[in-house]
C-alpha cells in the first residue's frame, strides 16, 4: 500500500503513518479479509505493527458481522454481505478504512505498509488502496554503525567483550513476512526479499507445483547466559538512540539489563549508567489450543514456526547519548523462567546476538 522509498521521487522520509482506505472486491467476497496487515517501519526487516486480519484493521471483528458500519475512525461503508443479497452490482464492492488521527505511527526513516490478500496470500480479489501520510524529505534516524556478532573483524573493531558466549553458529531460517510458499510455478517476485517481497496474481499462475515466494536466508551469531559489552558510533548531535538487534527466535522470552557509558575511554565501575530492561516476549515455539465446545478442554498443541529471524528495538534516552561520539553497551543476560504452558519443560534460555545497529534521532535536515 505504501513504500515511502518508491513514494515522492524515493529516498528517506521522516514523518507519520495516518491512515487507509480501500475497496478488497468488486464480487462481494470477503473471504481476502484473512490476510494478515504488516507495517514495517525504518529499515526493520520484522514487522512493528502486525494484525490478524483485514477487517480488525477496519473496525471490525468476522467481516462485520457481513453488516455495515461507519465510525469516526474505522468502518465497512459499503457491500453486501455476499453475492446473493446484492441488489445491484455496486453492491458487490467493498471497501473499508481506518485513520490513526488520535494514534498516529511515526516513522523517521521509512516506512512499508502491506496487507496480504487471503489467508494464504492466495486471493485474486481486484483492491484499489489509497495510503495517507505526512511526510519531510529527510531522515530524522540515521544509522550511524552495525556490529556483525561472529565476524572478528566486526568484532574487533566494536571491542566485543562476552565471555559466557558461544563460538558463533549458523541459522538457516527466514524473518516473519507471511506464506513463503504458495501453489504454483510460474509467479514472478515484484520485489527482492529483502524488501519484503510481493508476487503476481494467482490468477496468473500455473499450479504445476509449490513456488517458493521468499527463499530462507544464512546468518551467523552467538548466544550468551552472560554478559555483553560492544561500542558503537552515534552522532554527538543525536536526540536519543535506538539500537536494533537481530536474533534467533528459537530462544524464548529473552531478557537483559542494558547500561551504557561513554564509548571514548575505558569505562570504570562508576561510568556505567542503567538504561531499562530489553524483554522479548515468546519465540517461534508456540502453544495452541482450539477445542470443540466453547467450555472445552484446554488443549496443549505445541507448534514451531520456520521464522527464527527477528529484529527488535530498544530506546536509549538521549541524557546517556548526547554529546557524545560513541557508546559503550553492556547487555546482561537476566533469564526469564517460564515455560510455555505449566508442565511443559523449560526450553533452553538465552540471550541472542547476530546483529547490533545503532539509529541516531536528529532534526530533520529540510527546508520547504
Amino acid at each position: 500500500m505504501l513504500d515511502t522509498r518508491l513514494a515522492e521521487g524515493g529516498g528517506d522520509w521522516s514523518g507519520s503513518f495516518v491512515g487507509t482506505s480501500f475497496i478488497f472486491s468488486d464480487r462481494a467476497v470477503l473471504g481476502t479479509l484473512e490476510g494478515d496487515p504488516r507495517f514495517f517501519f525504518d529499515d526493520s526487516q520484522t514487522p512493528q505493527a502486525y494484525g490478524t486480519g483485514t477487517e480488525e484493521w477496519g473496525g471490525g471483528g468476522d467481516y462485520w458481522g457481513g453488516r455495515n458500519m461507519t465510525l469516526p475512525f474505522a468502518g465497512h461503508p459499503v457491500g453486501a454481505r455476499n453475492d446473493k443479497e446484492a441488489k445491484h452490482e455496486q453492491d458487490k464492492i467493498e471497501s473499508a478504512y481506518r485513520f490513526l488521527l488520535g494514534d498516529l505511527m511515526p516513522f523517521g526513516k521509512n516506512a512499508v505498509i502491506r496487507l496480504e490478500h487471503g489467508g494464504l496470500d492466495e486471493s485474486v480479489e481486484h483492491y484499489r488502496t489509497v495510503t495517507y501520510w505526512f511526510g519531510a524529505p529527510a531522515p530524522a534516524l540515521i544509522k550511524t554503525d552495525e556490529l556483525k556478532v561472529g565476524d572478528p573483524a566486526s568484532e574487533q573493531a566494536h571491542r566485543y567483550v562476552s565471555p559466557k558466549a558461544s563460538a558463533p553458529y549458523e541459522i538457516t531460517s527466514r524473518y516473519e513476512w507471511g506464506v513463503d510458499t504458495v501453489p504454483g510455478g510460474e509467479q514472478k517476485p515484484t520485489a527482492n526479499a529483502g524488501d519484503h517481497a510481493g508476487f503476481e496474481s494467482q490468477a496468473e499462475a500455473g499450479k504445476k507445483h509449490n513456488r517458493v515466494v521468499y527463499p530462507p536466508h544464512t546468518d551467523s551469531g552467538r548466544k550468551t547466559t552472560g554478559s555483553s559489552e560492544f561500542t558503537l558510533k552515534i552522532n554527538p548531535k543525536n536526540l536519543g538512540v535506538l539500537l536494533r538487534r537481530k536474533l534467533d527466535y528459537a530462544f524464548p522470552n529473552q531478557r537483559a539489563e542494558v547500561f551504557v557509558a561513554d564509548g571514548g575511554r575505558e569505562a570504570a565501575a562508576s561510568d556505567w549508567k542503567p538504561a531499562g530492561a530489553w524483554y522479548l516476549a515468546g519465540a517461534n515455539t508456540c502453544v495452541y489450543s482450539n477445542p470443540k465446545g466453547e467450555l472445552g478442554a484446554t488443549e496443549h498443541h505445541v507448534q514451531t514456526s520456520n521464522r527464527r529471524f527477528r529484529d527488535d528495538e530498544f530506546l536509549v534516552p538521549r541524557n546517556l547519548t548526547q554529546g557524545r561520539s560513541s557508546i559503550r553497551v553492556r547487555v546482561k543476560f537476566t533469564p526469564v523462567n517460564t515455560p510455555l504452558f505449566p508442565g511443559h519443560p523449560l526450553a533452553e534460555l538465552a540471550w541472542s546476538e547476530i546483529r547490533y545497529d545503532a539509529y541516531c534521532f536528529v532534526l530533520p535536515d529540510w527546508q520547504p
